[in-house]
């Protein structure tokens, strides 16, 4: 893992927890204890933008579900999101989706959903797919993924996987896909993602496998040895594999095991150079060169 990952973390949920205030890149750089200078280019390296941007678009991401789920005034959500006047909310909301706030408020208003929605989740059904994902696991039939327009990190919605039955202890689901390993092979690639979690009881994570085509695990981390547990805000996880000779599939996505939903978002699949730490679990162990407590007296 990034020797800055654990920092990364504390400055985006320092960022998630204070969006209605006014914080920029000197705020997060001195929470990190860091110069501005230096935070700045951690920051982009590791998350993929600049302070200012990543800030930006989270507050862009509340206003837009704020315009979707509630009556707020756009004067109102401008000042909520920093900005200090309603045209420069306005510039900003149409640089990024593409049209002014008023106009996405009435072509996304999630009433106009209320008849295949819950709490703003559009649901799968049997039949029904998130394109490129599926739902699998232990006991997938006691679990339910789907897409949530109200609950977003970027963009206009994020995919979700939630508890929905009792269940026994180690019951798990996980929402996942797969594709060919060929264009990586020889190459050490980064798994991205940001998380959000509500109730989670035993734990969640991001995880990633490489697989053989006779189905042999050649790298693999599910995040088993620092798990995302209880109720946590938007965060970025991630997991950093190599994608050795004889490699065939590569599969990745999140796993909730027990009860709880987890919500997924801003996905990123890079290379990264071989200075950057793997997080491939270990399985092998050292062998001793004889029989050992045989009595077991030792």
């Amino acid at each position: 893992m990034s020797r800055y990952r654990a920092m990364i973390q504390q400055s985006l949920f320092y960022i998630e927890t204070h969006l209605h205030e006014q914080i920029g890149l000197e705020e997060v750089a001195s929470e990190a204890l860091l110069s501005p200078y230096h935070y700045h280019r951690i920051f982009r390296n590791e998350v993929g933008m600049t302070v200012v941007d990543y800030i930006r678009n989270r507050r862009m991401s509340l206003a837009s579900t704020t315009l979707r789920s509630t009556d707020a005034g756009i004067l109102d959500i401008a000042l909520a999101c920093g900005f200090e006047s309603q045209e420069a909310f306005t510039r900003a909301f149409r640089k990024l989706y593409g049209m002014p706030p008023g106009r996405f408020r009435k072509l996304f208003d999630l009433k106009l959903f209320e008849g295949r929605t819950r709490g703003g989740e559009l649901q799968m059904n049997q039949t029904s797919t998130i394109t490129g994902w599926m739902l699998t696991g232990s006991h997938p039939q006691n679990y339910e993924m789907g897409i949530d327009p109200a609950e977003v990190h970027q963009g206009k919605a994020s995919g979700y996987l939630k508890a929905v039955t009792p269940m026994e202890p180690n019951e798990f689901a996980t929402m996942m896909q797969q594709f060919r390993a060929d264009k990586y092979v020889g190459k050490r690639m980064k798994l991205s993602g940001f998380v959000k979690t509500e109730h989670v009881d035993a734990f969640c994570g991001l995880w990633m496998r490489v697989d053989n085509n006779v189905h042999d695990v050649l790298q693999f981390d599910n995040m088993h040895d620092r798990p995302i547990t209880g109720t946590q805000p938007w965060n970025q996880y991630s997991i950093v594999l190599d994608v050795p000779e004889g490699s065939a599939v590569i599969s990745f996505g999140v796993i909730l095991n027990g009860k709880g939903k987890v919500w997924v978002d801003s996905f990123r699949f890079e290379e990264v150079d071989l200075n950057t730490p793997l997080t491939h679990m270990e399985t092998e162990y050292e062998m001793s060169d004889e029989p050992l407590n045989l009595s077991f007296e030792e």
